[in-house]
């Protein structure tokens, strides 16, 4: 039998997983260097300093479209699953997991910056609010509009015996107008051709350098003058 002592070290240990699962997961790791970083509007971006900006969203070409909202956007990150079970257990298995972009504007008050994430390799670390939500069940029947987007991604959503599968989905997106806070190494860009809607010759860019990587996300708590509930 266990003795209080061997039960504490037990709780302890399972205390000190959790609080560091909590602190280094990449929503809080984003949320805390974030909180270094000073806000600054486009115009006030030096070559080479680490910067931050709040503002919004806009594109620089035809916009994306995201999957099952049909909002355009121009980064949206989306996950489908389904529950298994595996002898007596059960666990959600990731079926689709997708993440489009495209380079994109951030407008602080008239000021602009461009943003050019990239995959490969890839420069950027991002979180999106999953804002967005779909699941069916079998007390719980899915939409027709739900339906639709699992057979886009060749996904049944019902069983061989025509039950509905336990299914969930997540979209997070940045859409056009969205207030969004992106942080990188500044830089300021001549432009050899004219972008689209940006009259300007010169334009500050936010990007990765070494191992620091874009930082891009819709959090509202990294914000100027978020007020926590």
């Amino acid at each position: 039998m266990a003795t209080p002592f061997i039960i504490f070290l037990i709780i302890c240990a399972f205390a000190i997983i959790g609080y560091l699962a909590y602190y280094f997961n990449g929503k809080q790791v984003i949320i805390r260097t974030l909180s270094n970083i000073p806000h600054k509007p486009a115009s006030s971006l030096k070559t080479n300093e680490l910067s931050k900006v709040t503002g919004k969203a806009l594109h620089v070409e035809e916009p994306l479209i995201a999957p099952y909202s049909g909002r355009k956007c121009v980064f949206y990150q989306i996950k489908i699953q389904q529950k298994v079970s595996s002898g007596k257990s059960s666990h959600w298995k990731t079926l689709v997991k997708e993440e489009r972009f495209q380079d994109f504007f951030v407008d602080t008050n008239g000021d602009f910056v461009i943003v050019k994430p990239q995959e490969h390799p890839r420069n950027y670390i991002c979180h999106l609010v999953k804002d967005e939500k779909q699941s069916s069940g079998t007390f719980n029947d899915p939409t027709a509009k739900f339906v639709a987007l699992l057979k886009r991604y060749n996904i049944d959503a019902e069983t061989y015996f025509g039950f509905n599968k336990r299914l969930r989905y997540y979209e997070g997106i940045i859409e056009i107008g969205e207030r969004i806070t992106v942080a990188g190494i500044a830089k300021w860009k001549s432009l050899s051709e004219p972008l689209p809607e940006y009259p300007y010759s010169k334009i500050a860019t936010l990007e990765s350098e070494g191992k620091q990587k874009l930082i891009i996300t819709d959090l509202p708590e990294v914000q100027p003058n978020h007020r926590k509930r």
